[in-house]
């Protein structure tokens, strides 16, 4: 059985995935609780994935992938982990990463701070090495930026995933699972200026358990005219089955901007492509905001969640019998916890948790076999 965990941390990042055989990927990590403030409901992100290495015997991931370098999705991420360009990022208690994977925009970025200009520095020193590390997409800037460290972009060939490929070292047959890169494209990070949401890292991944395949895509923080690119291309290069989905981790905490546009009075209309997109999850499919709870009307400052986004994404699992589900709200707003979703010969199901007892699994998995 495989397994995918989601944290609730307010609007912030953090998925973590388990293998059947054991790997554990991590994709994001921001540990945003205030630990002074006894009311903060969000989890102690660090406390919570080092419970779970220590169960499972381990003090490393397999992966850590940093979708890209907003604080949302990287916050005390120099605290946690063991990094190796520096020692003052090691020691005992710190975790390990064995592979980093980060777009191409972590590495070339100018004039970042804090946690994201650390994991910046652990990036480039791994490139450098030619070890533990893959970036995703060659922008011409990233040839330039290796040349002038006096390395060949050839000679990192091996460490670079493009758009439109499969990660190397995960196939679904052997592995469980396969990795097939969406984005970032090259041209959104070879500009001056780059913008984060364009160019970050989203994936679509295929888990196979016994004869069963099971879908998820993984949004990061992409706009609604990057997923139009997305599926523009995709259908271009007859690779349709790579916007089919059963998981769908939304873009940037329910905000419209994914959908489209405009944000409506009272429901975001998504662009045509967009629509298409959703509209491909399966029957039964589930699809998680990472984001606080859904308001009720409108917020001064018009931050996401979006109660218009969200009222599209309810429609659709509706028509669906699927489940939309906020992580700050789930079990309830008042003692939110993570979001477990196993991954079976009966698909992608939601563990749920149960008041009067142990947590049970709920058993609307989707239709779609492999």
């Amino acid at each position: 059985m495989h397994k995918l965990t989601f944290y609730p941390l307010g609007n912030a990042d953090c998925c973590l995935v388990d293998l059947d055989d054991g790997r554990k990927l991590l994709f994001d990590y921001a540990n945003i609780r205030n630990p002074e403030d006894n009311k903060d409901l969000r989890v102690d992100l660090a406390a919570a994935l080092r419970d779970d290495l220590d169960a499972a015997g381990r003090d490393s991931f397999d992966v850590v992938a940093f979708t890209h370098a907003d604080d949302d999705h990287i916050h005390l991420a120099s605290e946690f982990f063991h990094l190796e360009h520096a020692e003052k990022y090691q020691g005992q208690g710190r975790i390990k990463i064995v592979d980093l994977w980060v777009p191409a925009a972590v590495i070339l970025e100018e004039g970042l701070e804090d946690d994201a200009r650390i994991i910046q520095a652990e990036a480039r020193h791994r490139l450098k090495l030619g070890r533990g590390v893959r970036v995703f997409s060659r922008p011409e800037r990233l040839g330039d930026w290796l040349k002038a460290q006096g390395i060949s972009l050839g000679s990192r060939q091996h460490l670079i995933t493009d758009a439109g490929g499969l990660v190397p070292g995960f196939l679904k047959g052997p592995d469980g699972v396969e990795f097939f890169v969406h984005s970032p494209f090259a041209a959104h990070s070879d500009g001056k200026t780059i913008d984060r949401n364009e160019s970050c890292l989203v994936l679509h991944a295929t888990f196979q358990y016994g004869v069963r395949d099971t879908k998820l895509f993984l949004g990061a923080d992409t706009t609604h005219d990057i997923l139009t690119e997305i599926v523009q291309k995709t259908k271009r290069h007859k690779n349709v089955e790579r916007l089919l989905w059963d998981i769908f981790k939304l873009p940037h905490h329910c905000s419209y901007t994914t959908l489209g546009p405009e944000q409506g009075k009272e429901k975001t209309d998504p662009v045509p492509d967009v629509k298409w997109l959703f509209e491909q999850g399966s029957n039964g499919a589930v699809i998680v905001s990472t984001s606080w709870p859904i308001p009720g009307q409108d917020t001064e400052d018009n931050q996401p969640p979006h109660r218009q986004a969200a009222r599209y994404y309810r429609d659709l699992m509706s028509e669906k019998q699927g489940d939309f589900i906020v992580t700050m709200e789930h079990p309830t707003k008042t003692s939110p916890d993570k979001l477990i979703i196993t991954i079976d010969t009966d698909g992608a199901r939601v563990k749920k948790q149960s008041t009067i007892g142990p947590a049970i699994i709920t058993s609307r998995p989707s239709p779609r076999a492999g």
